[in-house]
């Protein structure tokens, strides 16, 4: 039974097609191995799995802050001191 690639599908479209699908019942010779349909798509992944990732501008402050606190736990990791556990007990 052929698909429209295109078409959208409820899951409950989806399963009783699958129950209803015989596993025994050869390829059909215009099958295309999944391996070959993913290198259609124009990029990495197909759309219908993965949409296209959205980029997002920040700004040069919060760019700043980012860049502050990972050198702060650089910085706090170079001199040998924990930054995980909390306060250190001095006794």
């Amino acid at each position: 039974m052929a698909i429209d690639p295109g078409l959208a599908l409820s899951d409950a479209e989806l399963t009783a097609l699958a129950l209803g699908a015989d596993p025994d019942a050869p390829l059909d010779p215009g099958a295309v191995p999944v391996d070959v349909y993913l290198g259609l798509s124009p990029g990495a992944l197909p759309a219908w799995y993965m949409p296209p990732v959205r980029t997002r501008r920040v700004g040069r402050t919060m760019r700043f802050v980012v860049i502050a606190v990972v050198f702060a736990f650089v910085l706090i990791e170079a001199f040998g001191l924990c930054s995980t556990y909390g306060q250190l007990p001095f006794h």
